[in-house]
């Protein structure tokens, strides 16, 4: 009897969100204040939702257990999600980007784009990690 595999969904990623918050949190601290409760409620909203950031296919090892793939499956699978997400994240955005500069945006929407895909070296993608605590 033939086993069916499992196929992964193709996660999307614009911009490594967890480089900026990174910058932010060494620029303004007080960033945290505004980014930890977000972060708390998606993982408890993903509790709740049953979320296995598993059925995402990650392409670049050090984007595992991204909270990138908690969003992309909150946003399928719960409307409050979505309505606060619309609401929310302009204002992170915002935030953010008031925060980092040009260059790390444009560098960080490349990294994002390229990690997706699988065409960023273990090399690379341990020069771009180099610093980060787990956890962002």
């Amino acid at each position: 009897m033939e086993t069916i595999k499992e196929i992964k969904k193709n996660a999307v990623c614009n911009t490594c969100t967890l480089k900026l918050v990174a910058i932010a949190y060494r620029k303004k601290p007080v960033f945290r204040l505004f980014r930890e409760p977000l972060k708390f409620a998606m993982r408890t909203l993903s509790w709740i939702y049953h979320i296995n950031p598993d059925e995402y296919a990650v392409r670049t090892y050090s984007c595992r257990g991204c909270i990138r793939f908690y969003k992309l499956a909150l946003k399928e699978k719960s409307g409050v999600f979505r309505w606060l997400n619309n609401k929310i994240n302009p204002l992170f955005d915002k935030a953010l980007e008031s925060i980092v500069t040009v260059d790390e945006l444009k560098s960080a929407k490349d990294y994002g784009k390229n990690a997706v895909i699988g065409k960023v070296s273990e090399k690379e993608s341990d020069e771009w990690m180099k610093g980060l605590r787990s956890g962002f």
